[in-house]
Order: C-alpha cells, then structure tokens, then sequence
C-alpha cells in the first residue's frame, strides 16, 4: 500500500458539524432563557464564525480568543445582555456531547484494518476529545491532535510537525491528509508536502488554486478510488 498512515479531519469530514452545532447551539440558548434563541441569531452567528475561523487559519487570532470572542460579537450585535464567557463554555460543553456521524463514515472506517489512523483538527481539545471517545470510533484512532494542544492550526507547517512528531513518523510519503477544507486540510497538507485528498460530498467546484491530490464525493469512494491501485490522481 503507497499509504499505511491516514490522517483525517473531524467535522464535515468524519462527523456532521452541521448538526451538532445546531443541537448545541439551541441546548445553549435554551438554558440562557432564549427557546428561540437559534432560529433568531444563527445567520448572524455564522457569519461571524465564518470570519473567526478564517482569522484563526490566518494566525490572526487564536483558539482562546475565539471562543468567546463570536459570542460576544454576535451578543453586541443583538444588544443581548448575555456573559460571552459564560455562554462559551456552556456552549462547548454542549458540544462535546454532540455525535452525529456522516453517511458511509462507519462503513468506510471498517475497510481501514492494518493502517494507522489519527485525527488531526482545528476544533477545541475538550471538544474533539469528547466527542472522538463518546463515538463508535473511540478505540479506532491511535491520537487526536488538536490545534489547541499543537499551538498552531492548518494550514500551518507547524501542527504537522507536531503530529509527525507525536506519530514519530519520518516518512511523509506514507502519509495522505483527508478532509472536507481546501484552505486547512488541504492547503496544510500541500505546505507540508504531504498527499492530500479532499472529501467533497456537495461537489463544490474548486475555483481556488488549492489542488488536492485525490477528490471523492462520497465515502464509498475513498477505498477503491484513492487506497487501491485503481487511485485517481487529480
């Protein structure tokens, strides 16, 4: 095999950040006397993120600051009275019990016998941890190497360096980046000079200069067309 070591991201690549953001986020506001609280601050909410994690892959803020600074943004904007802090944790701890895992995920990861399998996320330490033990997948990862632990996040050379050396690995050849984001799974494995494919379940076009080496629309792909010697290189 051309790779025993596989490296994936967590949300919108194995588990459904979508949903669980959702749960978590209406579980929060709820406690915070807000029922509606979803429904009425989850546009404005996003586009705050939005911009929040791509500062964060820029180095232009860091984790710590984030968590609390897109509530505090979107509370401004809303003239809520609400603790950022506080609502940040709460929201957090929410989270970390939210396990919703993608369509074929659980079919694919039961084809990985005999590699090396490790998560590499941006996402809070807490959270990812949380989550990762709480699935079906608890036993099937060697590591979960957050940014928050690694000091760094994708794309940046350094968190793989991290990973490389909790991972004691040497050989980059041996290692493929799987994950759903151009700009921080991709870019970061195309900075470290490391194989990387792009799970890309809506068939978004790429109109950015991030070339992935493989691409797959589903998980029923990835053995076959990216594992196998019937691989597909873009």
């Amino acid at each position: 095999m051309k790779y025993d070591i596989l490296l994936f991201d967590l949300d919108d690549t194995l588990f459904d950040f979508r949903l669980s953001e959702m749960h978590a986020l209406t579980k929060t506001f709820q406690a915070f006397g807000l029922p509606n609280g979803f429904n009425e601050y989850i546009t404005g909410y996003k586009e705050i993120s939005h911009v929040l994690w791509n500062d964060l892959e820029q180095g232009n803020i860091t984790l710590a600051k984030l968590r609390v600074e897109r509530f505090k943004r979107l509370f401004l904007q809303h003239e809520l009275t609400i603790d950022a802090a506080i609502f940040g944790e709460a929201y957090l701890e929410n989270l970390g019990q939210e396990i919703h895992i993608i369509d074929g995920v659980q079919d694919m990861m039961a084809g990985l016998a005999g590699y090396r399998l490790a998560l590499l996320t941006n996402g809070f330490k807490d959270v990812q941890h949380a989550r990762m033990n709480g699935s079906i997948f608890a036993q099937s990862f060697e590591a979960i190497l957050t940014s928050e632990e690694a000091g760094s996040q994708k794309p940046h050379v350094d968190i793989f360096n991290y990973t490389f050396d909790k991972l004691q690995i040497s050989d980059k050849s041996r290692v493929l980046m799987i994950g759903d984001s151009l700009t921080s799974d991709i870019q970061g494995g195309n900075n470290y000079g490391i194989d990387t494919c792009w799970f890309n379940p809506q068939m978004k076009n790429n109109e950015t200069a991030i070339q992935p080496t493989y691409e797959i629309h589903n998980w029923a792909e990835f053995i076959p067309n990216v594992l196998s010697v019937k691989s597909i290189c873009l």
